[in-house]
Parts: C-alpha cells; sequence; structure tokens
C-alpha cells in the first residue's frame, strides 16, 4: 500500500473550464475582478469572498491567514480584524502585503500586490454596525492571537461584554478595517496541459500595464 505522500505526488487535474486572453479581459484589472468575483459568487461556490492575507513581520517571516473581503472600489480591497492581531502587529511595521483568492470550482487565482491603510473610523463604524449582536461582542471577547488559558476565557469574556454592552456595544478602539491599495494584480486561469492562462498588470506612470506571464 502506497503511503498518503505518494498518493498526493500523484494526483493529477486536467484544467478545462475556460481561457484567458487579452482580448477578451479587462484593461481595468478591478473590472477583471469584477467580473470575476461576481461569477464567483453567482456560481454558488463555498465562500467566494475568502481570500488569503501574506504579510510579512519584522523578523522578516511571512505569514499567512484566511480573511473575507468586504468591499472593493477605485481605492482598494477592504477587509476587517483585531488591529492588536499578528497581521496587524505586522502590517504597523511593514504597510505591504499581498492577497489571493483561489476560486477551485472554477479554475481561478487572483492576486494582488499593495500598500496597505486603515480605513477611517466613520466606514469601521458603519461596518461594525452592520455585523450580527454576537460577532460584535466577539470583537471585544477575543484577544487575537494572544496565548489564553482555554475556551472559557472567551466564553467568559463574551458574558461579560454582553452583559456590560447589552444591544449596543460600541466598535472596540483595537478592531477596525484594512485597505490594500493595488500596485499590482495577477490573475490565473487554468488550462489544459498546465498551459495556464496568467495576466499580470502593474501600475506605470500613465496607467495599468497588461502582460502574459509563462505560467
Amino acid at each position: 500500500m502506497s503511503s498518503t505522500s505518494d498518493r498526493i505526488a500523484a494526483l493529477r487535474k486536467s484544467y478545462e473550464r475556460a481561457e484567458l486572453s487579452e482580448d477578451a479581459s479587462h484593461a481595468d484589472p478591478l473590472q477583471q475582478f469584477d467580473q470575476w468575483i461576481t461569477e464567483a459568487i453567482a456560481s454558488e461556490i463555498p465562500e467566494p469572498n475568502a481570500m488569503t492575507l501574506a504579510t510579512v513581520g519584522s523578523d522578516l517571516r511571512p505569514s499567512t491567514r484566511p480573511v473575507l473581503v468586504k468591499g472593493y472600489d477605485a481605492r482598494g480591497i477592504v477587509w476587517y480584524t483585531n488591529y492588536d492581531s499578528r497581521k496587524g502587529q505586522e502590517l504597523a511595521g511593514n504597510p505591504y502585503a499581498a492577497l489571493q483568492f483561489h476560486w477551485v470550482e472554477l479554475e481561478r487565482v487572483v492576486r494582488i500586490e499593495g500598500r496597505v491603510e486603515k480605513v477611517d473610523a466613520q466606514e469601521s463604524d458603519a461596518y461594525y454596525a452592520s455585523r450580527p449582536l454576537d460577532s460584535r461582542i466577539g470583537a471585544w471577547a477575543s484577544p487575537q492571537s494572544q496565548v489564553i488559558a482555554g475556551r472559557s476565557v472567551l466564553v467568559a469574556n463574551a458574558a461579560k461584554f454582553g452583559a456590560q454592552f447589552m444591544l449596543s456595544p460600541p466598535r472596540p478602539p483595537h478592531w477596525g478595517g484594512y485597505r490594500l491599495v493595488p500596485d499590482g494584480w495577477q490573475f490565473w486561469q487554468g488550462r489544459k496541459s498546465r498551459l495556464h492562462d496568467r495576466l499580470r498588470y502593474r501600475l506605470a506612470e500613465g496607467g495599468w500595464i497588461r502582460e502574459r506571464l509563462a505560467p
């Protein structure tokens, strides 16, 4: 019987769902992203808004974690989190990051790189107020990325802050939004024989330059 490692090495998939050509893609990467994420949502794949966020700490070690995109426009890509978390601390020291969407069922990947900034307080307040009550209390209850003695700490914190704030918890000062302002995009569409389509958009003086990369 072969090992799991051997079975993994033997896994193969032929990508044949779609193609991505220069002629059929948008000149503006934000429009291309809007098209693809709209199609991902319409296809009803699991969590089409999930993306991987990569940051780098002061020790130059990268770290990744899944987060959920909560908005995008010409200003950038927005998500919300605890500012005191590991990612928050790393962004405070190095305000550059990378995002990746992987829509497995559509055989598509989008990669985005750029500088990260905090969204303004009013925008964070508005999103926080739109969240379910238990999620708003959870933002107070979880000292994200810190060592805790057990789950009972979270439960006790949730009970404490629930009793303190009742139905109207304010946004915690340590919680809010980040916006990645892109200076580079890549769109990858799986193709047969590993000859995948890969388009890069890089920001230059005068606008975006679109070019094909070898897969």
